[in-house]
């Protein structure tokens, strides 16, 4: 099972790093890209569509047993007893239109309800975050782990947000963040932004709805780092989404608190 994990671990950080070049390869030629809208606030070009192509492609040929689920492409079909690639191309794809370096390829294995490899590629900061079969989360092949901070008061937390829910539930957690002291971030990467909480940047991330492409590799980033993480994958958080909640176990309750009932 361990060399099973060894193997597509090896293989989708190879896979990573050339769909981080080809999406790079898009972000330097923005002026051609053709963009589309599909929602309020949500936007997709070419880059996001071939990018996941060809790690669809990539991962298809060398586990032809394995399910997929991708942000552009949908769901194959999927069994329980399959393990399933979980993918978003480009995570940020905002902040990657408009010129900005916070974005991210982001490629989640999950089996048996339990994440098996995370892996974030930010190619333009070169950054790459992953975890594998021994559980271990890394930042360019470095161990990282979350922050020590004691309190809200003690650095940033990540509050995402989703044109799905609306900003009525953000609202009442921007505030009960700020009165606890703390200070709210966001650059429009959900994926990154748990990386930052995974190598101690951020103290915590907190959203009311994130998708499971968005986030899934950076839970077992988080969780391979020493933090906690809510049962993201309870009522069916793998196609429907779910809340989430992310930092080290002290601040948990702190940012449970934050985001509310």
């Amino acid at each position: 099972m361990t060399a099973d994990i060894d193997r597509r671990f090896a293989v989708a950080s190879a896979v990573a790093r050339e769909a981080g070049a080809l999406a790079l390869d898009y972000f330097r030629k923005l002026d051609s890209l053709t963009i589309k809208v599909k929602g309020l606030q949500d936007l997709a070009s070419e880059a996001d569509v071939e990018t996941e192509l060809l790690i669809r492609r990539r991962l298809s040929e060398a586990f032809p047993e394995d399910a997929f689920l991708g942000e552009e492409t949908g769901m194959s079909d999927f069994s329980p007893e399959q393990g399933i690639w979980v993918v978003d191309p480009i995570d940020g794809t905002q902040p990657f239109i408009c010129g900005m370096s916070a974005w991210c390829v982001s490629i989640a294995y999950l089996r048996a309800g339990r994440i098996e490899i995370g892996l974030v590629y930010a190619p333009v900061r070169d950054e790459f975050f992953a975890v594998g079969g021994d559980g271990r989360a890394t930042l360019n092949g470095r161990p990282m782990s979350v922050s020590t901070a004691a309190g809200l008061d003690a650095g940033m937390t990540s509050l995402g947000y989703s044109t799905r829910v609306g900003p009525k539930p953000l609202i009442p957690a921007l505030s009960r963040l700020l009165e606890a002291g703390g200070m709210y971030h966001r650059e429009g990467s959900g994926a990154l932004g748990l990386c930052y909480v995974a190598c101690g940047r951020l103290i915590g991330y907190v959203e009311s709805h994130i998708n499971s492409w968005d986030c899934l590799a950076g839970i077992a980033l988080v969780n391979g780092a020493g933090g906690r993480t809510n049962d993201f994958l309870a009522n069916d958080g793998l196609t429907r989404g779910n809340r989430l909640i992310a930092g080290p176990a002290p601040l948990y309750p702190a940012l449970e608190a934050v985001l509310g009932a």
